[in-house]
């Protein structure tokens, strides 16, 4: 189980950069050649993200007891975080590119993937 916690905790860090980046991007600053549509509510719930997930990060990575219910709320909120995203392209609050649609798809899996893991592990724990 703590091999499954301290990979939990890089992907946490891995995600929480991701996010980070499309953050910027949505705020209007590109990433080299990559650009996304300036949407400010996103950048808003995308920043959030980061914090859950470097929190996440922080518990699971230096072994903190609340390290497994860290790596669930901060999986559950930054999936809430990608499910509105998703929720509001849909309902056509912004504009939809490739790139949108690929990450919240992989994100919502990693996320989903990730949170089942924590909660599995919560559950042998008992």
């Amino acid at each position: 189980m703590d091999a499954l916690r301290r990979a939990l905790g890089g992907l946490a860090l891995l995600y929480a950069l991701i996010f980070f980046g499309f953050a910027l991007m949505h705020a209007g600053i590109p990433l080299g050649p990559v650009r996304e549509p300036v949407i400010v509510p996103a950048a808003i719930v995308e920043t959030l993200c980061v914090g859950a997930m470097l929190a996440g990060a922080y518990g699971a990575l230096t072994g903190r007891h609340w390290a497994w219910d860290g790596l669930i709320y901060s999986h559950a909120a930054a999936l809430g975080g990608v499910l509105l995203g998703i929720l509001a392209l849909a309902f056509g609050s912004g504009e939809a590119t490739a790139l949108l649609t690929w990450y919240h798809g992989i994100m919502a899996t990693l996320l989903a993937t990730g949170l089942a893991g924590a909660f599995y592990v919560s559950r042998v724990r008992r």
